[in-house]
């Protein structure tokens, strides 16, 4: 045979070595590139975002906690014990809300009100002293107290407590709570008097403070009323705070659930809210995927 073709298989062979070899340095340049860009990117950070401390506890320490909302950008870690708040300072967070006399017991019902109040004025001293901008409050559970009493009940006490939330300058943040699922005891609060937007909006629009505020909840808010960016939009200047969790389940932000939270935390935007959104789901699978997941959907 003559040496030819061994020639051309040579150089064939040689083309094709080049071809891989400049194919292999594009990829791995296109690689890097991605990698500094990822590494380079930032978060938008126009929506503020908070870690609801109650749901991923089981997960991570407050330090562990900390280390991880650092990381994903967001500079809150609410509903947490104030013993823990020096944790928070050293990595640069705040608490956006905090905690007080829990949903059952509220003062709807006079026999709750020296409690209720003590547990109150505790928690916006110790927020003011700390920094923590809010502090949440409830309606409490119905009983044999109708609605109307209820609601007179809830603005007299209101009233009485605000001059201190005024002088404190921490917002009081009265949240709607769901009583249609009775599936776990944290999907749904069945009894609970405040379960519709419009009728914790009355109360606060009575109260007639500037500390007054409601914490729309969009999960509870879903389930009980619906129309979430119309009651976004029609109430905005008495919401304080926010919390996230996928309809139905309280799960994770997802493509199981029914809520686009892209379009109102767009619709949040719109109307100019200043306030913290919570992450406040139930996780279901590997919690710092979905955490990870629920952070980048919310950050418009």
């Amino acid at each position: 045979m003559s040496s030819e073709p061994t020639s051309y298989s040579t150089r064939r062979r040689m083309m094709q070595g080049t071809l891989a070899a400049s194919a292999g340095l594009l990829a791995v340049k296109n690689i890097q590139g991605a990698d500094k860009k990822a590494a380079s990117s930032k978060r938008k950070g126009r929506i503020k975002q908070s870690l609801v401390h109650w749901c991923y506890k089981k997960f991570w320490s407050v330090e562990e906690m900390a280390k991880l909302a650092v990381k994903l950008g967001v500079p809150s870690i609410e509903l947490i014990d104030p013993k823990h708040w020096p944790v928070l300072k050293k990595h640069g967070l705040t608490c956006a809300i905090a905690g007080s006399h829990g949903f059952r017991e509220g003062p709807n019902n006079p026999a709750n009100w020296e409690a209720v109040r003590e547990k109150l004025t505790t928690r916006i001293n110790q927020a003011a002293d700390f920094g923590c901008p809010s502090v949440i409050t409830f309606t409490g559970m119905a009983g044999d107290i109708s609605d109307e009493q209820g609601a007179d009940n809830c603005v007299k006490f209101f009233k009485e407590l605000m001059p201190l939330a005024e002088k404190k300058k921490v917002d009081l943040c009265l949240e709607m709570l769901n009583t249609r699922d009775s599936s776990h005891p944290m999907k749904g609060h069945p009894g609970y008097q405040g379960d519709h937007t419009e009728y914790c909006i009355e109360i606060i629009k009575r109260v007639g403070s500037p500390r007054m505020k409601l914490l729309f909840d969009i999960y509870h808010v879903q389930i009980m009323d619906g129309d979430v960016i119309r009651r976004i939009k029609q109430h905005h200047e008495y919401i304080g705070h926010i919390h996230t969790a996928g309809n139905p389940g309280r799960a994770e932000l997802d493509e199981n659930q029914e809520i686009s939270y892209p379009a109102i935390m767009r619709a949040l935007l719109e109307v100019k809210y200043q306030g913290y959104v919570g992450q406040e789901y139930i996780p279901t699978r590997d919690a710092l995927t979905g955490l990870q997941e629920a952070v980048a959907l919310c950050d418009v």
